[in-house]
Order: structure tokens, then C-alpha cells, then sequence
């Protein structure tokens, strides 16, 4: 407030000044958080099945573990080396319910994680990798996720191509 005979330098910037700097700063926070924030993969959908793949990369890792629990089905894809297993990505799943109905249907994982809006059931899943195929059952009861893991041995390639059943 300014008095007459006083300086106008002595004010108090005004509000619109003041809004614009915390405006600016805003910007300049969110332009640094973003920065290391992961962002959502897509949730896509095959046959009415909701579905959402990733964990490429630390963050994107670490949000699909914290998601997974959110979803009823939630799939893990690895390649066994001698100090203990890579991620994989790039499988392609295939879920079949109990009368073999084609639920997701050959669709790619854009990483080493899958999660999948299941209704509670028994299902087949189908991972393949590389020419190389796993199966294994699946059971999703109600309010408790169901997780599962395809580990594809060592040196999976072209040449090693088949059909596995996952004990």
C-alpha cells in the first residue's frame, strides 16, 4: 500500500504478477516431475477382455507391480540365464476359458508384465516367445488377484521351437 509522497517502487507486485510467477513455477515443477513420472500403458480390449502391458524400464516395472493387484489376472514373462532371468516382452498370449472360448487372442506384450479383468474362473493361457510355447491354468476366484509365471528356459530361440506344459 502506498502512501502519498512515497516511492511506487516500494509496492507489492500485483496479483497478476504474483499468479504468472507461481504459474511459472508450476510449469517448472511438473516439467521436472514428469520427467521421471511413468505413464500408464494403454488399457486395450480383445473379445470384451480389458488388458494393459508393460514394465519396460524401472518406473513402467515398477507401476505394473503396483497396478497388478487391481486387476484379477496378472502375468509375468521371463528368460532363465545362469544368474537367474531377463524379462521378456513381446509374447504373445492367448486365454481360453474353461469351454475354450478365445478370451485374448494372440495379443503382444509391449513388456515383461500383463494384467487382465478376468471374471472369476478357470482358464487356459498360452504364452509364446520366440517360436517357443508354455501353457498353464490359471484359477481367478473372486477379490483375491491371481498371478502367474512363464519362465522359458535358457538359449529360447527360432531353433528351440515347441510346446511346453508349465509344472
Amino acid at each position: 500500500m502506498t502512501t502519498p509522497g512515497t516511492s511506487s517502487s516500494h509496492r507489492r507486485p500485483s496479483a497478476a504478477a504474483a499468479a504468472t510467477l507461481c504459474g511459472a513455477a508450476l510449469l517448472v515443477f511438473a516439467a521436472l516431475s514428469s520427467a521421471h513420472a511413468a505413464v500408464n500403458p494403454p488399457i486395450r480390449m480383445s473379445h470384451g477382455i480389458e488388458y494393459m502391458s508393460g514394465g519396460i524400464g524401472s518406473d513402467e516395472a515398477q507401476l505394473m507391480e503396483t497396478v497388478a493387484p487391481r486387476w484379477p489376472a496378472t502375468f509375468e514373462f521371463a528368460i532363465k540365464d545362469r544368474k537367474g532371468a531377463d524379462f521378456a516382452s513381446d509374447v504373445r498370449v492367448t486365454v481360453r476359458d474353461a469351454s475354450g472360448k478365445v478370451l485374448l487372442d494372440n495379443v503382444a506384450s509391449e513388456g515383461p508384465f500383463m494384467v487382465a479383468r478376468l471374471d472369476p474362473g478357470t482358464y487356459e493361457v498360452e504364452a509364446r516367445l520366440r517360436g517357443n510355447t508354455l501353457k498353464q491354468t490359471l484359477q481367478v476366484t473372486q477379490g483375491a488377484p491371481a498371478r502367474m509365471a512363464f519362465l522359458w528356459p535358457a538359449g529360447t530361440d527360432m531353433a528351440s521351437s515347441g510346446t511346453r506344459k508349465v509344472q
